[in-house]
């Protein structure tokens, strides 16, 4: 990753929140812990199949390396949205006969924490249903001066241009007024926005998501079950973290 100065990496702010991989490479370095938020919909993913003992390997697309990827790490490849068996959709993952180990790529998220799986020190996958589980397990096993850098992964505009999605602000809200619940202290004004905005929305957090443009979309497209899935809010007691290549799910007091 290159380095950014000290106002763009958001020195000297313990916990961080930036967008996308260019936000990525700037707050991630020498951070502790990377945090992925992609609740529409690869981290709710991620989220329900580690809460069934899944493994979950990210990869950016899905494409004939791909293939080879999954090949490799003896891994079924999920395949595109309304298709049959698995895919990037949290209901598809949810009633899967048989879920060990899934390749699972996706653009935004999934390309995101395939980067930082050989750059970050660290990376847990947070959604709405595990955030409060990842903020306690923040607090038992990282020191509190511990760096924290936050990605929201957001969308894409029809020209590849990052478009922030409010489902995904809302994703890294939760979690980082969960470790500010906690007593963490230190936040970047990106982070303690983050989180006001969370604040704000959590009386009528799923209506928030079944109204945002993201959640419309995929209520349009068929997928209200995906919808509603993602706004399960603290419905996971399962952390998504990062190793060997895969978010696999440990307890948050572990």
């Amino acid at each position: 990753m290159s380095e950014a100065g000290a106002p763009q990496r958001q020195l000297p702010f313990s916990v961080r929140f930036e967008w996308g991989l260019d936000g990525a490479r700037a707050i991630v370095p020498r951070a502790d812990l990377a945090v992925v938020i992609d609740v529409l919909s690869f981290t709710t993913c991620v989220s329900v199949a580690v809460d069934r003992g899944a493994a979950v390997f990210p990869y950016p697309m899905s494409d004939a390396a791909a293939s080879e990827f999954a090949a490799h790490h003896r891994a079924a490849l999920a395949g595109p949205r309304g298709g049959e068996g698995l895919s990037l959709s949290p209901s598809s993952l949810r009633h899967a006969k048989h879920l060990e180990r899934v390749v699972l790529p996706s653009p935004n998220g999934s390309a995101l924490s395939h980067e930082l799986a050989s750059s970050a020190r660290q990376v847990v996958a947070v959604c709405l249903r595990n955030a409060a589980a990842t903020a306690d397990w923040v607090h038992a096993d990282l020191p509190e001066d511990a760096v924290i850098a936050v990605i929201a992964a957001g969308e894409r505009w029809t020209h590849g241009s990052l478009r922030p999605a409010l489902e995904d602000e809302l994703g890294a809200g939760a979690f980082i007024a969960g470790l500010a619940g906690s007593g963490r202290r230190n936040f970047s004004p990106e982070a303690e926005s983050a989180a006001a905005a969370f604040d704000a929305a959590e009386p009528k957090l799923a209506a928030m998501l079944r109204g945002c443009s993201s959640g419309r979309e995929l209520i349009d497209a068929g997928f209200a079950d995906d919808v509603a899935i993602a706004a399960e809010l603290d419905g996971s007691s399962a952390v998504a973290l990062l190793t060997d290549g895969a978010f696999q799910g440990v307890s948050s007091t572990d």
